[in-house]
């Protein structure tokens, strides 16, 4: 009887995670097929599923109109240069805050991660007008170290909950042992705690390749993502719904297959120190 229960509870959390993937991923599966629609399909009322024909026009429109190439590459650099640079940052102050804490540790993580609920809005005109003055307006440098600050909360965090899950002994011992504190944290913590740093760098990643915001109003040619890239697409004409579904799905094809190939690594990153 007891087996029975517990079967059928399985199913039924079989049942609701397949209902709520296939949801979440029905919007991606949408943009994927309409892409490959005329214009006229792609407006059609009532919509049209599967019953339409199929053309690479759009993917052509699309690239023999922009560079995409050059879009991918700076979504590349400025996303990877943007999470390496904040996990150089943040390994040694969460380094800090699990092994070293003071008594306003805790308030310094509060107040880090309260920073993610200030409207980007607000600080706009004073970084635009900074970028301005510095010269790093529309340049992949200055979009690195933006996209760096603002996740820099998240990655501290992160990496502050996978050491607390690392015995505090095993790094006294290595200092007992002559390990200065560099060595420490790159020949003994760092090697520990891998699951955890790759997922918070495979998650990092994918935030600063999807970051809108900053990219299209920090940029305009130069240092222009493939966030920019997609809203080249809306024009005062209107929305070409088909062209534009391509342009997305050129976008996220490249973070689809990353997540793809790495997901066992996130889901063990995610749950690390989760069962002991």
């Amino acid at each position: 009887m007891a087996r029975g229960i517990t079967n059928q509870r399985k199913a039924i959390n079989t049942a609701a995670a397949w209902a709520v993937g296939l949801l979440i991923f029905f919007p991606i599966l949408w943009t994927i097929l309409t892409s490959f629609k005329t214009e006229a399909q792609a407006i059609a009322d009532p919509p049209i599923f599967l019953g339409f024909n199929w053309t690479l026009e759009n993917y052509a429109t699309v690239l023999e109109r922009s560079n995409y190439a050059r879009f991918l590459w700076n979504s590349i650099f400025i996303a990877g240069g943007s999470t390496i640079l904040g996990l150089i940052i943040a390994i040694p102050a969460a380094w800090s805050m699990a092994f070293v804490p003071s008594k306003r540790t805790k308030d310094i993580l509060l107040w880090m991660l309260s920073t993610k609920m200030l409207p980007a809005v607000g600080v706009l005109y004073p970084i635009y007008l900074i970028f301005i003055k510095m010269g790093l307006l529309d340049s992949k440098i200055g979009l690195v170290v933006v996209l760096m600050l603002i996740n820099l909360p998240i990655i501290i965090w992160m990496l502050y909950t996978y050491f607390k899950e690392i015995p505090g002994e095993i790094l006294e011992a290595a200092r007992m042992d002559g390990a200065s504190l560099k060595e420490e944290i790159l020949f003994v913590l760092t090697p520990m705690a891998i699951p955890g740093i790759a997922s918070t760098l495979l998650l990092n990643f994918i935030l600063a390749w999807n970051e809108a915001f900053w990219t299209l109003n920090l940029t305009a040619v130069n240092a222009a993502p493939l966030t920019a890239f997609i809203a080249s697409y809306s024009s005062p004409e209107g929305l070409f719904f088909a062209k534009l579904s391509a342009a997305s799905t050129m976008a996220i094809a490249p973070i689809l297959i990353l997540g793809w190939f790495s997901q066992k690594q996130l889901v063990r990153g995610l749950t690390f120190g989760a069962v002991k």
